[in-house]
This record gives structure tokens, C-alpha cells and sequence, in this order.
């Protein structure tokens, strides 16, 4: 259980960290160290930029720097008990996936990113790695994590339907607004997951959608339609740091969009996407 001291703290639900020490910890095969920019964000360098702003706990996204080797983000989590819980990646297309969910599961691992890479939407969700995956999840209180884009969500919707206790939190609003523009069709299909329960999106990445500049007033439309129809207990906000921090973006900024600019959200609605949100899914 998280101490007195992290529990009354805000939480960033997507941040990814990386080591420059690449012999303790190497890249995938397909991964250079170039890629590696910056070229360190440790969890101690994460929480030297969010502890200023109020923010105690974070969620840690498996980097794709380390595909399927989670022990990074798994060592994170030991030397910061309470302060960091962890989103892992497994192989979707192994014959039992869900051995390796229970195993991380073990281990602290309370969610998994999931997204079709280079396939179809309709091969993706159809394949039966993907069937077992939803399967456990349910069965096991895990969360999946879904990055995509809008064309993705009718797909998802399916899942949801037939795979009705399984936890869903979609990353960075589905990708809406990555063109520059919220379109009001890509909302409509986002909105419409909201009748299944166990759905809830992150509010995060505000620096690649929409203007793409702070500060980031241009989110409040959508932001608010998604109040309104998921309610603030299925919202959850986030930076995707380091990304967030670079190319003129701070994190002030990423944190004051929900905390302080967007005056439709009561204390509740922020107290809710700020920490609780969170706190339900991935610390509990």
C-alpha cells in the first residue's frame, strides 16, 4: 500500500523511463542507443521534475526501447514501493500470453499496452493471443491499455462487449487530434465507449494533439464532452513524460491544464483526474 505521505499526492498515469546503462539493461535488437532521446530518464529524474508540482506517484509505461524485457520498469517499482506501479508488455501473439500477464501480475505489473503494430484493426483484435489477453484481464482485475488511433474504437467496442469485466484505459484520447483538429466524429466514437463500465481514457500528451502548444486551452471542448459522458471517475490525467518536457513543453504546463486553466472542473472533477482515477486502476 502506498505510505500517508504518497497517497495525498497527485499521480501521472504515463510516463516511460530508460537507463544509459544499456550492459545492465539492453535495448532490443532493433534499438540503438541513438534512439535513446534523452539519452537518460531514470526514475530519479522523472521524480525530480513531477515531486515540485505536487505529483507523488506514477504510472510507468513499458518503454519499446526494451520490447518485451520489463525488468527496467520492474526494478523501478522495487526500489520505489508505493511510488511507481507499472503497464507491461507481453507477446499478444504468443500461444499463452496470459502466463506471462499472471507472472508480471505477481511482480506488481498492474496493466498491459496493447496495440496492432503493423496489422489490420480486425486481425489485431481477432487473433487468439488477443482473445486470451482480454480473457485474463477480466478474470484477473488487470487493465489493458490500448494505443490507437479513432479508426480503432468500433473494433474495441466489440471487445468491450464481449469481454465485459475487462478494464480498459485508452492512452492519449485515442490519438484524437493528432492532425491538429478534434474532429467531431473521432469524439463521437470515443464517447460511445462510454457506456461499458470499465472503460477510461487518459487525458494526457497534450503536447501532441490539437495546437500542440501551451496552453492547451484548444483541449476544453473535448475534455469537457468527456466529463460530461464518462464522469471524471473514468479520467485520468497524464503527461507521457519525457516527451512532454521537450521542444518547449514543461510539465507545469501539462499539470495546470487540469489543475488550474479549465474552470468547467469542480475540486472533484480534478481531485478524481488528478489522483483517484489513477489510484482505482493502478495502485489499488
Amino acid at each position: 500500500m502506498p505510505s500517508a505521505s504518497t497517497s495525498k499526492g497527485y499521480i501521472d498515469a504515463h510516463v516511460h523511463v530508460w537507463t544509459p546503462d544499456t550492459k545492465a539493461f539492453p535495448l532490443a535488437p532493433d534499438y540503438q542507443p541513438s534512439a535513446m532521446q534523452p539519452p537518460s530518464f531514470t526514475p530519479e529524474e522523472i521524480l525530480a521534475i513531477a515531486r515540485p508540482h505536487g505529483v507523488t506517484r506514477i504510472v510507468l509505461i513499458q518503454m519499446s526501447f526494451y520490447r518485451l524485457d520489463n525488468r527496467y520498469m520492474l526494478d523501478a517499482m522495487q526500489r520505489f514501493p508505493g511510488v511507481f506501479a507499472g503497464v507491461g508488455i507481453v507477446d499478444g501473439s504468443a500461444a499463452r500470453p496470459q502466463d506471462a500477464m499472471r507472472e508480471l501480475a505477481k511482480q506488481g505489473v498492474r496493466g498491459f499496452r496493447i496495440n496492432p503494430g503493423s496489422q489490420t484493426i480486425d486481425a489485431w483484435l481477432g487473433s487468439p493471443g488477443m482473445a486470451e489477453m482480454w480473457k485474463c484481464a477480466g478474470d484477473e482485475g488487470l487493465a489493458l491499455c490500448p494505443l490507437v488511433g479513432p479508426n480503432a474504437l468500433p473494433g474495441l467496442a466489440a471487445m468491450c462487449a464481449k469481454y465485459p469485466r475487462t478494464r480498459v484505459v485508452l492512452d492519449h484520447f485515442a490519438r484524437i487530434g493528432v492532425s491538429g483538429q478534434f474532429l467531431e466524429a473521432d469524439i463521437n466514437s470515443l464517447c460511445a465507449l462510454a457506456k461499458f463500465p470499465h472503460v477510461h481514457v487518459k487525458a494526457s500528451a497534450f503536447y501532441a494533439f490539437g495546437q500542440k502548444r501551451a496552453p492547451y486551452l484548444d483541449f476544453g471542448p473535448m475534455i469537457r464532452r468527456l466529463r460530461d459522458t464518462f464522469g471524471p471517475q473514468r479520467l485520468m490525467w497524464a503527461t507521457d513524460c519525457p516527451y512532454q518536457v521537450q521542444r518547449g513543453h514543461t510539465y507545469a504546463d501539462a499539470i495546470a491544464l487540469i489543475r488550474d486553466r479549465l474552470d468547467f472542473l469542480s475540486a472533484t472533477d480534478r481531485d478524481w483526474m488528478l489522483r483517484r482515477t489513477a489510484e482505482k486502476v493502478f495502485f489499488a
